[in-house]
Protein backbone atom coordinates (compact mmCIF):
# COMPACT_ATOMS: atom_id res chain seq x y z
CA UNK A 1 0.00 0.00 0.00
CA UNK A 2 2.68 2.58 0.87
CA UNK A 3 4.89 1.79 -2.33
CA UNK A 4 1.47 2.36 -4.58
CA UNK A 5 1.08 5.79 -2.87
CA UNK A 6 4.37 6.59 -3.50
CA UNK A 7 4.23 5.55 -6.84
CA UNK A 8 0.94 7.95 -7.13
CA UNK A 9 2.39 10.85 -5.43
CA UNK A 10 5.39 10.39 -8.04
CA UNK A 11 3.18 10.49 -10.62
CA UNK A 12 1.36 13.65 -9.27
CA UNK A 13 4.47 15.28 -8.99
CA UNK A 14 6.18 14.63 -12.41
CA UNK A 15 2.17 15.86 -14.54
CA UNK A 16 2.59 18.68 -12.36
CA UNK A 17 5.95 19.37 -13.39
CA UNK A 18 5.45 18.70 -16.93
CA UNK A 19 2.03 20.88 -16.79
CA UNK A 20 4.24 24.16 -16.01
CA UNK A 21 6.67 24.61 -18.49
CA UNK A 22 7.39 28.03 -17.50
CA UNK A 23 9.45 26.77 -15.05
CA UNK A 24 10.86 23.69 -16.85
CA UNK A 25 14.03 24.21 -18.31
CA UNK A 26 14.54 23.07 -22.02
CA UNK A 27 17.16 22.59 -24.58
CA UNK A 28 17.54 22.79 -28.20
CA UNK A 29 19.16 24.59 -31.14
CA UNK A 30 19.40 27.82 -30.65
CA UNK A 31 18.75 29.05 -34.56
CA UNK A 32 17.03 27.16 -37.22
CA UNK A 33 20.86 26.94 -38.98
CA UNK A 34 22.23 23.18 -39.43
CA UNK A 35 25.14 24.16 -37.27
CA UNK A 36 23.49 25.91 -34.41
CA UNK A 37 25.12 24.91 -31.21
CA UNK A 38 22.74 24.30 -28.34
CA UNK A 39 20.83 26.80 -26.00
CA UNK A 40 19.47 26.62 -22.74
CA UNK A 41 15.54 27.95 -23.09
CA UNK A 42 13.53 29.81 -20.37
CA UNK A 43 10.11 30.96 -20.24
CA UNK A 44 8.68 34.30 -18.79
CA UNK A 45 6.15 37.68 -18.73
CA UNK A 46 7.27 40.73 -19.70
CA UNK A 47 6.67 43.52 -17.13
CA UNK A 48 8.47 46.27 -18.56
CA UNK A 49 10.17 47.32 -21.36
CA UNK A 50 13.13 49.78 -20.92
CA UNK A 51 14.38 50.14 -23.67
CA UNK A 52 14.92 48.83 -27.26
CA UNK A 53 17.39 46.55 -26.27
CA UNK A 54 16.67 45.64 -22.60
CA UNK A 55 13.27 44.40 -20.61
CA UNK A 56 12.65 43.02 -17.13
CA UNK A 57 11.08 39.09 -16.95
CA UNK A 58 9.49 37.60 -14.45
CA UNK A 59 11.34 34.40 -14.73
CA UNK A 60 9.60 31.71 -12.54
CA UNK A 61 11.82 30.32 -9.59
CA UNK A 62 13.88 34.05 -9.79
CA UNK A 63 11.62 36.34 -10.16
CA UNK A 64 12.06 39.99 -12.16
CA UNK A 65 15.19 39.50 -13.64
CA UNK A 66 16.65 42.57 -15.96
CA UNK A 67 17.31 41.17 -19.42
CA UNK A 68 20.01 42.54 -22.20
CA UNK A 69 18.75 41.52 -25.60
CA UNK A 70 22.16 39.49 -27.15
CA UNK A 71 23.45 40.48 -30.45
CA UNK A 72 22.04 44.17 -30.62
CA UNK A 73 22.25 47.63 -29.46
CA UNK A 74 19.88 50.02 -29.95
CA UNK A 75 20.51 53.68 -29.32
CA UNK A 76 20.23 55.27 -25.49
CA UNK A 77 17.28 55.77 -24.19
CA UNK A 78 17.76 58.55 -21.09
CA UNK A 79 14.11 58.21 -19.40
CA UNK A 80 11.94 55.37 -19.16
CA UNK A 81 8.42 54.70 -18.79
CA UNK A 82 5.05 52.68 -19.41
CA UNK A 83 4.09 55.81 -20.78
CA UNK A 84 5.47 56.00 -24.35
CA UNK A 85 5.25 59.88 -23.81
CA UNK A 86 7.11 60.18 -21.09
CA UNK A 87 10.11 58.43 -22.70
CA UNK A 88 13.09 60.68 -23.73
CA UNK A 89 16.06 59.38 -25.89
CA UNK A 90 18.80 59.64 -28.30
CA UNK A 91 17.30 60.15 -32.25
CA UNK A 92 15.83 56.31 -33.07
CA UNK A 93 16.01 55.68 -29.02
CA UNK A 94 12.32 55.78 -28.92
CA UNK A 95 11.18 54.37 -32.29
CA UNK A 96 13.46 50.55 -31.03
CA UNK A 97 11.70 50.28 -28.07
CA UNK A 98 8.04 50.80 -29.52
CA UNK A 99 9.16 48.39 -32.07
CA UNK A 100 9.97 46.06 -29.09
CA UNK A 101 6.87 46.84 -27.38
CA UNK A 102 4.72 45.76 -29.70
CA UNK A 103 6.12 42.74 -30.71
CA UNK A 104 5.78 41.60 -26.90
CA UNK A 105 2.18 43.03 -27.09
CA UNK A 106 0.85 40.43 -30.07
CA UNK A 107 2.68 37.76 -28.15
CA UNK A 108 0.73 38.57 -24.85
CA UNK A 109 3.74 39.57 -23.06
CA UNK A 110 5.12 36.44 -23.08
CA UNK A 111 8.78 35.41 -23.76
CA UNK A 112 11.15 32.92 -24.56
CA UNK A 113 14.87 33.43 -23.29
CA UNK A 114 17.43 31.55 -25.12
CA UNK A 115 21.69 31.29 -23.93
CA UNK A 116 24.11 28.93 -24.56
CA UNK A 117 25.55 29.87 -21.44
CA UNK A 118 23.24 30.53 -18.16
CA UNK A 119 26.07 32.30 -16.46
CA UNK A 120 26.39 35.03 -19.43
CA UNK A 121 25.11 38.38 -17.95
CA UNK A 122 25.75 42.28 -18.92
CA UNK A 123 26.86 43.94 -16.27
CA UNK A 124 23.84 42.88 -13.59
CA UNK A 125 21.35 42.37 -16.43
CA UNK A 126 21.07 38.41 -18.01
CA UNK A 127 22.40 38.35 -21.84
CA UNK A 128 19.83 36.37 -23.33
CA UNK A 129 17.92 36.12 -26.97
CA UNK A 130 14.51 36.87 -26.68
CA UNK A 131 11.65 35.45 -28.71
CA UNK A 132 7.85 36.24 -28.47
CA UNK A 133 4.76 33.22 -29.71
CA UNK A 134 3.10 35.47 -32.78
CA UNK A 135 0.67 33.98 -34.75
CA UNK A 136 1.78 30.28 -33.28
CA UNK A 137 5.68 31.01 -34.10
CA UNK A 138 8.12 32.33 -31.78
CA UNK A 139 9.69 35.12 -33.21
CA UNK A 140 12.93 36.34 -32.48
CA UNK A 141 12.84 39.89 -31.82
CA UNK A 142 16.70 41.34 -31.48
CA UNK A 143 16.59 39.70 -35.48
CA UNK A 144 13.69 41.70 -36.28
CA UNK A 145 15.01 45.15 -34.38
CA UNK A 146 18.33 44.76 -36.27
CA UNK A 147 16.60 43.77 -39.64
CA UNK A 148 14.81 46.65 -39.65
CA UNK A 149 17.62 48.87 -39.21
CA UNK A 150 16.71 49.96 -35.52
CA UNK A 151 19.75 48.55 -33.29
CA UNK A 152 23.24 48.00 -34.36
CA UNK A 153 24.71 44.56 -34.55
CA UNK A 154 26.91 44.13 -31.15
CA UNK A 155 28.48 40.44 -31.64
CA UNK A 156 29.30 38.20 -28.76
CA UNK A 157 32.03 35.41 -28.09
CA UNK A 158 29.94 33.61 -25.84
CA UNK A 159 26.36 33.95 -27.03
CA UNK A 160 27.60 33.79 -30.82
CA UNK A 161 24.53 31.50 -32.12
CA UNK A 162 23.07 35.22 -33.54
CA UNK A 163 26.82 37.16 -34.48
CA UNK A 164 26.33 35.66 -38.51
CA UNK A 165 22.99 36.15 -39.29
CA UNK A 166 22.10 38.98 -37.38
CA UNK A 167 25.60 41.05 -39.36
CA UNK A 168 24.29 39.91 -42.50
CA UNK A 169 20.90 41.74 -41.47
CA UNK A 170 22.75 44.67 -40.17
CA UNK A 171 24.56 44.60 -43.74
CA UNK A 172 21.13 44.19 -45.67
CA UNK A 173 19.63 47.20 -43.66
CA UNK A 174 22.62 49.46 -44.22
CA UNK A 175 22.57 48.58 -48.02
CA UNK A 176 18.59 50.04 -48.05
CA UNK A 177 19.79 52.95 -45.95
CA UNK A 178 16.89 51.79 -43.24
CA UNK A 179 16.21 54.06 -40.15
CA UNK A 180 19.79 54.03 -38.66
CA UNK A 181 20.98 53.99 -41.49
CA UNK A 182 19.06 56.70 -42.97
CA UNK A 183 21.91 59.53 -43.19
CA UNK A 184 19.12 63.01 -42.34
CA UNK A 185 16.58 60.40 -40.15
CA UNK A 186 17.01 62.71 -37.66
CA UNK A 187 16.73 66.06 -39.61
CA UNK A 188 19.37 67.79 -41.65
CA UNK A 189 22.66 67.52 -40.24
CA UNK A 190 26.16 70.06 -40.88
CA UNK A 191 27.18 69.84 -44.15
CA UNK A 192 23.57 67.59 -45.76
CA UNK A 193 25.44 67.84 -49.47
CA UNK A 194 28.62 65.79 -47.86
CA UNK A 195 29.11 62.00 -47.63
CA UNK A 196 32.20 61.00 -45.37
CA UNK A 197 33.74 57.90 -45.79
CA UNK A 198 35.05 55.32 -42.98
CA UNK A 199 38.07 53.48 -43.51
CA UNK A 200 38.95 51.19 -40.14
CA UNK A 201 41.62 49.61 -39.07
CA UNK A 202 40.37 47.08 -36.38
CA UNK A 203 43.59 44.67 -36.33
CA UNK A 204 46.82 46.17 -35.36
CA UNK A 205 49.84 44.68 -36.02
CA UNK A 206 51.62 42.72 -33.68
CA UNK A 207 49.64 42.49 -30.18
CA UNK A 208 46.64 44.43 -30.22
CA UNK A 209 47.61 45.20 -26.64
CA UNK A 210 50.86 46.46 -27.02
CA UNK A 211 50.11 48.65 -29.94
CA UNK A 212 46.65 50.28 -28.73
CA UNK A 213 46.99 53.03 -31.48
CA UNK A 214 47.59 50.61 -34.32
CA UNK A 215 43.73 50.39 -34.28
CA UNK A 216 42.01 53.52 -35.60
CA UNK A 217 39.59 54.81 -37.88
CA UNK A 218 39.73 57.24 -40.68
CA UNK A 219 37.50 59.67 -41.90
CA UNK A 220 37.67 60.82 -45.12
CA UNK A 221 36.30 64.37 -47.05
CA UNK A 222 35.65 63.77 -50.65
CA UNK A 223 34.19 67.05 -51.49
CA UNK A 224 35.83 70.33 -52.69
CA UNK A 225 34.77 71.85 -49.12
CA UNK A 226 35.91 71.92 -45.77
CA UNK A 227 34.07 69.50 -43.24
CA UNK A 228 33.89 71.11 -39.84
CA UNK A 229 33.56 68.02 -37.25
CA UNK A 230 33.16 69.76 -34.07
CA UNK A 231 30.56 67.89 -31.85
CA UNK A 232 30.59 64.67 -34.27
CA UNK A 233 31.14 61.40 -32.52
CA UNK A 234 32.68 58.24 -33.21
CA UNK A 235 31.73 55.33 -31.73
CA UNK A 236 31.77 51.00 -32.44
CA UNK A 237 28.94 48.34 -31.77
CA UNK A 238 29.04 49.38 -27.47
CA UNK A 239 27.98 52.35 -26.24
CA UNK A 240 31.34 54.00 -25.63
CA UNK A 241 32.16 57.28 -27.92
CA UNK A 242 34.48 59.95 -28.76
CA UNK A 243 33.56 63.51 -29.37
CA UNK A 244 35.39 65.42 -31.67
CA UNK A 245 36.17 68.89 -30.28
CA UNK A 246 36.21 72.26 -31.48
CA UNK A 247 38.34 73.15 -34.38
CA UNK A 248 38.03 69.77 -36.05
CA UNK A 249 38.52 70.03 -39.75
CA UNK A 250 38.81 67.18 -42.65
CA UNK A 251 40.17 69.56 -45.35
CA UNK A 252 38.61 68.55 -49.02
CA UNK A 253 39.60 65.27 -50.55
CA UNK A 254 42.11 64.68 -47.19
CA UNK A 255 41.07 62.82 -44.46
CA UNK A 256 41.91 62.98 -40.12
CA UNK A 257 42.82 59.58 -37.90
CA UNK A 258 41.45 58.73 -34.82
CA UNK A 259 43.20 56.50 -32.80
CA UNK A 260 42.01 54.40 -30.34
CA UNK A 261 44.31 54.88 -27.72
CA UNK A 262 46.54 57.71 -26.24
CA UNK A 263 48.53 60.26 -27.72
CA UNK A 264 48.99 64.33 -28.70
CA UNK A 265 46.11 65.29 -31.13
CA UNK A 266 47.04 67.51 -33.80
CA UNK A 267 45.14 68.78 -37.05
CA UNK A 268 45.40 65.15 -38.67
CA UNK A 269 45.33 62.82 -35.92
CA UNK A 270 43.13 62.33 -32.53
CA UNK A 271 43.46 59.70 -30.16
CA UNK A 272 40.52 58.12 -28.46
CA UNK A 273 42.61 57.55 -25.30
CA UNK A 274 41.32 54.00 -24.44
CA UNK A 275 43.38 52.08 -22.15
CA UNK A 276 43.13 48.93 -24.84
CA UNK A 277 41.48 47.97 -27.82
CA UNK A 278 38.24 48.99 -28.86
CA UNK A 279 37.88 46.15 -31.85
CA UNK A 280 37.06 42.85 -31.96
CA UNK A 281 39.15 40.71 -33.89
CA UNK A 282 37.35 39.16 -36.92
CA UNK A 283 37.24 35.52 -37.33
CA UNK A 284 35.27 32.96 -39.64
CA UNK A 285 33.71 29.96 -38.05
CA UNK A 286 31.08 29.11 -36.15
CA UNK A 287 32.09 32.07 -33.67
CA UNK A 288 31.85 34.80 -36.80
CA UNK A 289 33.08 37.87 -34.72
CA UNK A 290 33.60 40.98 -36.44
CA UNK A 291 32.82 44.73 -34.90
CA UNK A 292 31.66 47.95 -37.14
CA UNK A 293 32.28 51.90 -36.58
CA UNK A 294 29.88 54.27 -36.92
CA UNK A 295 30.32 58.06 -37.17
CA UNK A 296 27.25 60.45 -36.13
CA UNK A 297 26.94 64.22 -36.66
CA UNK A 298 25.44 66.46 -33.85
CA UNK A 299 21.56 65.97 -35.06
CA UNK A 300 22.33 61.81 -34.43
CA UNK A 301 22.63 60.81 -38.29
CA UNK A 302 24.94 58.17 -39.01
CA UNK A 303 26.57 59.35 -41.74
CA UNK A 304 29.30 56.59 -42.11
CA UNK A 305 30.02 53.35 -41.19
CA UNK A 306 31.78 50.36 -41.67
CA UNK A 307 30.98 46.53 -40.55
CA UNK A 308 33.52 43.92 -40.80
CA UNK A 309 34.77 41.40 -41.69
CA UNK A 310 33.07 41.27 -45.47
CA UNK A 311 29.58 39.77 -46.68
CA UNK A 312 30.00 36.23 -46.47
CA UNK A 313 31.52 36.20 -42.96
CA UNK A 314 34.31 33.23 -44.02
CA UNK A 315 38.30 33.49 -43.55
CA UNK A 316 37.83 34.67 -47.30
CA UNK A 317 36.16 37.80 -46.44
CA UNK A 318 38.78 38.90 -43.53
CA UNK A 319 41.45 41.57 -44.55
CA UNK A 320 43.77 40.45 -46.81
CA UNK A 321 46.82 41.48 -44.67
CA UNK A 322 45.11 39.13 -41.76
CA UNK A 323 45.42 35.94 -44.51
CA UNK A 324 49.06 37.07 -45.89
CA UNK A 325 50.26 37.16 -42.75
CA UNK A 326 48.98 33.88 -41.87
CA UNK A 327 50.49 32.97 -45.53
CA UNK A 328 54.17 34.07 -44.45
CA UNK A 329 53.76 32.80 -40.88
CA UNK A 330 53.38 29.48 -42.47
CA UNK A 331 56.25 30.10 -44.75
CA UNK A 332 58.24 31.25 -41.88
CA UNK A 333 57.84 27.76 -39.65
CA UNK A 334 58.48 26.09 -43.26
CA UNK A 335 61.91 27.56 -43.24
CA UNK A 336 62.92 27.04 -39.96
CA UNK A 337 61.74 23.55 -40.05
CA UNK A 338 63.81 22.88 -43.47
CA UNK A 339 66.74 24.75 -41.60
CA UNK A 340 66.68 22.55 -38.61
CA UNK A 341 66.30 19.34 -40.70
CA UNK A 342 69.52 20.75 -43.03
CA UNK A 343 71.23 21.30 -39.46
CA UNK A 344 70.78 17.69 -38.33
CA UNK A 345 71.57 15.81 -41.46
Amino acid sequence: MIARLCLVLLTLSVMAALSTPAARADTGPCTAEEDSPTCEFAYGEVTFIADGDTIDVDIPGLGIRRVRLTGINATEQTAYSKDPARRRGACHALEATERLERMIERGGGRVRLAAQNLESMAGRRLRRQVSTRIDGSWVDTGRELVADGHALWLPHGIEYAWNRSYKQLSEQAAARRQRLFDSDACGPGPAPDVQPELELEWDARGNDGRNINGEWARIENPSTQPLQLEGWWFRDSSARRFTFPPGTVVPPEDDITLHVGQGNSDEADYFWGLPGPAFENASGGRRAMGDGGYLFDPRGNLRAWEIYPGPDDTWAGLRPRRAINGILLVGLLLLAVGGLIRHRF
